[in-house]
């Protein structure tokens, strides 16, 4: 039966269509926002997917290019692989939704979000995060929702709930948070150094409509939701567990995990499974899941020694960061390069620089931005933590964690009036073990610095974690966490800043939410161990950025010229501005305002460029002293050309001061002469002479 249901959210009204479409999903919602149309859709299968130790949640955010009037670029004319902006979306959905779906749930589940319509003034991202978990809650798929998502911006010191995409455009901070009945369970963030306490006040502020939200699908979860439907549990029997500990007690568990060194660790931990399996060997239906009860094990003892007796399996304390360094211009030739290690996290930033007509052009459904000047790419391989496979491509965690270094960076950038360059740095993990966003945030500040990049203020990151007990009141908050502090903890709470605010936030959590004591406690740990990293080892490597940019770096002329000039300097098909480029080897960028923008690595050819151009596009004077080449000879005199497409002839009677009968007897075809204008003859031309040159000049 159709049923349609609406709340007024943020001055717009919220519309949910329950049984209109998509009926044979496992839960389906038709989500109206405004004008902006998004369908979310829920499925699971019947039975779980063998031999699999995680749940297999995949979640799709579909980006239809109808929903603005366009169609796809491409000689296919459709939508092809998912945009970087859809990608980072539906990690934004997957991560708050995760952590209520059963642990030991391996059924196949598929989220999918297709946004059919876009209104300026509804952002299609809440319907579709909304529109997930309501789908979800009303399907048969077990499930621990609801939960709901809200967007902070800030404009001129006030919060700003769901703001349309032009308020995005001048907002101080882009804020996502999604919380569940009384808790906060994902945090997402950039923000132009926005204060702590300012940020503490933005994410309660989303929390609070939040409990207006999940209020809304109460009433529509009660009348329309299914049963949920029962599954095969993957748990690890209990009899394995304590058969386990017969042979391996918790005493030696705790020798093997408790260790600075991860591959000592992984080597102590393998030395056990080895000696379970042989203990086993006859019971096929433990070996079956002996890998995942040593994991269970090895986390039931991290957090007990962190918990219960405040030890860290590093043998470091709870509030400690691992050992620092950094260095810069480890890289021969490129235009920047920095590396910044921490414990067994090391990360080389690499910065390139370019014109700006080598900005990334976007393709979306946001109309707003069209171009992107920074660019951060982030790439994880294989034997950065010892392991072998071969390299796809970046997968969607190399996505996302690009972008939240992106984010974290971008406040600080100069203006494009400032530093007329297209930017790109791009990380490359040399090895890991916990927090390589973090580390190539702080890489990256160094990278700029070293290319010349006047940033503002240099920024770094660091990563919080946390162990709970069975209280709200019984926990530890872990600065700087290691690999298996993340995989065993409950959160992973990674905080990017200066000295005067944070610039971005990704929180990824476990359980069903944080209490408010624990958002700001992690909130205060990151901003003291960010200005211990930024005093003692960012600023001690690097104090400021370079003056100048590097050797090898492009160089960039900026003039600028009349508008109604630009024909002339572009020519007829191109023509001029390619003679340009062919003779100086630069490159050359003209805006509809007249604004050029010369690039090169020489600079005697730059500056060549740039009195071609300057000459093109402007209007002969009488008394202008110009060089130029002779290119056609007549009876009646010469043609000197001062720049491609601009020419003026010299009359045989303006060549010499003594009486000449051949312009060939004093002239040849490329001599470099210089003239000085006369202003225009009797017939309206403009005259050149080059007998009249003062001395001076020639």
């Amino acid at each position: 039966m159709y049923k349609s249901y609406s709340m007024e959210l943020a001055g717009r009204t919220l519309t949910v269509d329950i049984g209109r479409v998509a009926k044979q999903a496992n839960g389906a919602a038709l989500m109206h926002y405004g004008d902006t149309t998004v369908l979310a859709t829920a499925t699971a299968s019947k039975e779980p997917r063998e031999g699999i130790d995680f749940f297999p949640l995949s979640v799709e955010y579909e980006e239809k290019m109808y929903a603005v009037g366009k169609i796809p670029g491409g000689f296919n004319k459709r939508e092809g692989k998912a945009s970087e902006h859809a990608i980072l979306t539906s990690r934004v959905i997957d991560r708050p939704m995760r952590p209520l779906f059963p642990k030991d749930y391996r059924n196949d589940v598929t989220l999918v979000d297709m946004v059919m319509s876009v209104d300026p003034e509804c952002n299609p991202e809440i319907p579709a995060m909304l529109g997930s978990s309501l789908a979800t809650c009303i399907s048969d798929i077990p499930f621990d929702g609801p939960c709901a998502t809200t967007q902070i911006g800030l404009i001129n010191g006030e919060f700003i709930v769901n703001p349309t995409l032009a308020q995005k455009d001048v907002s101080d901070l882009q804020l996502t948070v999604a919380s569940t009945r009384d808790k906060v369970i994902m945090i997402e963030a950039g923000a132009n150094e926005v204060p702590e306490d300012q940020m503490i006040e933005a994410i309660y502020k989303a929390h609070e409509v939040n409990q207006e939200i999940i209020k809304f699908f109460d009433q529509i979860i009660a009348e329309c939701g299914k049963e949920k439907h029962s599954y095969e549990s993957c748990a690890v029997p209990q009899e394995l567990f304590d058969a386990i500990k017969e042979i391996v007690p918790p005493e030696e568990m705790e020798v093997a995990v408790f260790s600075d060194d991860k591959q000592t660790r992984e080597n102590n931990i393998a030395q056990i499974t080895d000696k379970l399996k042989e203990a086993f060997a006859e019971k096929e239906e433990w070996l079956a899941v002996l890998g995942e009860a040593v994991y269970q094990y090895q986390k039931k003892t991290v957090r007990k020694m962190i918990l219960k007796d405040h030890k860290r399996p590093d043998g470091r304390a709870i509030t400690q960061i691992r050992p620092l360094a950094a260095e810069v211009d480890i890289i021969p030739r490129v235009h920047g390069s920095a590396m910044f290690t921490r414990g067994q996290t090391q990360i080389c930033t690499i910065t390139t620089l370019a014109p700006l007509a080598e900005a990334q052009r976007l393709d979306g459904l946001d109309e707003f931005e069209t171009t992107k000047r920074y660019m951060h790419h982030y790439n994880f391989p294989s034997y950065s933590v010892g392991e072998t496979k071969p390299s796809r491509g970046p997968g969607r965690r190399e996505i996302g964690h690009g972008a939240l270094a992106e984010r974290a960076l971008v406040p600080v950038l100069p203006s494009v009036e400032e530093f007329p360059y297209a930017i790109r740095t791009v990380s490359e993990t040399f090895e890991s073990n916990g927090s390589t966003s973090q580390a190539s945030i702080c890489a990256s500040t160094m990278s700029l610095e070293a290319a010349g990049v006047p940033i503002k203020k240099p920024v770094a990151g660091i990563s919080c974690g946390l162990v709970t007990g069975d209280t709200d009141d019984d926990y530890i908050v872990l600065t700087d966490i290691q690999g298996l502090e993340d995989f065993f903890g409950d959160m992973d709470f990674k905080v990017a800043g200066t000295h005067d605010g944070i610039t971005a936030i990704q929180m990824d959590i476990k359980i069903h939410g944080l209490t408010r004591q624990i958002v700001e406690e992690a909130i205060r740990r990151t901003k003291e161990a960010r200005e211990y990293i930024l005093n003692e080892v960012i600023e001690k490597c690097i104090p400021a950025p370079r003056t100048s940019v590097g050797k090898f770096a492009p160089k960039i002329i900026q003039i600028q010229i009349d508008p109604q000039k630009i024909g002339d300097v572009v020519g007829q098909r191109g023509k001029t501005i390619n003679t340009i480029i062919e003779r100086t080897g630069v490159k050359i960028d003209i805006t509809d305002e007249g604004a050029v923008s010369i690039c090169g690595v020489d600079d005697k050819n730059m500056q060549e460029a740039k009195r071609m151009v300057e000459i093109i596009a402007s209007d002969f004077e009488q008394g202008q002293i110009l060089t130029g080449q002779v290119v056609s000879i007549k009876e009646f005199g010469a043609f000197v050309e001062f720049a491609p497409g601009k020419e003026g002839m010299v009359h045989i009677s303006k060549i010499c001061k003594e009486r000449i009968n051949r312009v060939e007897d004093v002239l040849t075809l490329g001599d470099k002469v210089t003239v000085i204008c006369l202003g225009k003859d009797k017939m309206g031309r403009m005259s050149f002479s080059i007998k009249d040159v003062p001395a001076d000049a020639k």
